[in-house]
């Protein structure tokens, strides 16, 4: 049955569209903190968004310069030093992003305690966005298993029982409905909408930002499950809209950040040679000598 419904919505839903978007102005980017990423690559230079994301921005910088507080997972005792120093980039996929931040180095760690996203769905168009049109997921939406998974289950599967359609039901039967439900939710409802669903909270009042090449994203399982991991994009991604805090973009680096995705990985998209984070340190905002993205 979960297998009918799957194939059904995937149905000629496959191409991924790619949102055209402008870089960072220059005069948009005075005024905001900046912070240094040194690597055993290189240098990336990053600009930091407390208007769109302030919690993160802040708990960003105090993991960085060791002012909070983060528990280390040998003595897992909460210890005041620079968080990110001495970790690696544990995931970097070609093309689309590196993934740092993990005192583990495996994916699976993080500061020892999480907060909350920063995201203005609406500001992104979300809330005007059909999930689903002419019975097809959103094209950003359709190679997303898991919020695939919630149309299913919050609601086709509802309503199918409404219907008093089951597994059992013959194979017709069900695909008869499946149609009928996606007619009814074509165009009704939104992807915010779905994704509050899924337990997302977006806050209106802050500056809505695209994930876009160079951003810099908080890494997540989930809604609100942010614990100091991060992600650097290497192309726009506007599938990950609505569900990652955007909180920053490099302004000097980006060769670094190419010549970081195009390292060797195993099939864990782990580098077979590390990618270490020597350090990270806000620097100041008025350096001259800091380069801005191209316009």
């Amino acid at each position: 049955m979960h297998h009918t419904i799957t194939t059904h919505i995937f149905l000629a839903s496959v191409i991924v569209c790619l949102a055209v978007i402008s870089p960072i102005s220059a005069a948009e980017s005075d005024g905001y903190p900046r912070a240094l990423i040194s690597t055993s690559l290189g240098d990336i230079t990053i600009e930091l968004y407390p208007d769109s994301a302030p919690r993160s921005v802040e708990i960003f910088l105090g993991l960085a310069e060791g002012k909070r507080p983060w528990r280390d997972p040998e003595s897992e005792e909460m210890v005041t030093r620079p968080y990110y120093d001495g970790t690696i980039f544990h995931r970097v996929i070609k093309d689309f992003m590196i993934q740092g931040g993990d005192i583990l180095g495996t994916g699976h760690g993080g500061a020892g305690f999480t907060f909350a996203d920063e995201i203005n769905a609406a500001g992104l168009g979300l809330d005007t966005t059909p999930a689903i049109s002419n019975g097809q997921p959103h094209p950003h939406i359709a190679g997303l298993p898991n919020v695939i998974a919630a149309i299913r289950d919050h609601y086709i599967v509802p309503r199918l029982n409404a219907r008093g359609v089951s597994r059992n039901s013959p194979p017709a039967q069900q695909q008869r409905a499946i149609h009928d439900i996606l007619e009814e939710l074509d165009g009704q409802l939104s992807i915010q909408d779905l994704y509050e669903t899924m337990g997302y909270r977006y806050d209106d009042e802050l500056i809505a930002r695209p994930p876009v090449a160079g951003s810099l994203c908080l890494a997540n399982r989930g809604p609100n499950t942010n614990a100091g991991q991060f992600f650097i994009n290497v192309t726009d991604t506007p599938h990950l809209q609505g569900l990652h805090t955007v909180f920053g973009h490099v302004i000097a680096g980006m060769d670094v950040v190419h010549a970081i995705s195009e390292s060797a990985t195993d099939e864990q998209a782990r580098p077979t040679h590390p990618v270490t984070i020597i350090s990270v340190r806000r620097i100041d905002s008025d350096d001259s000598s800091q380069e801005r993205p191209e316009e």
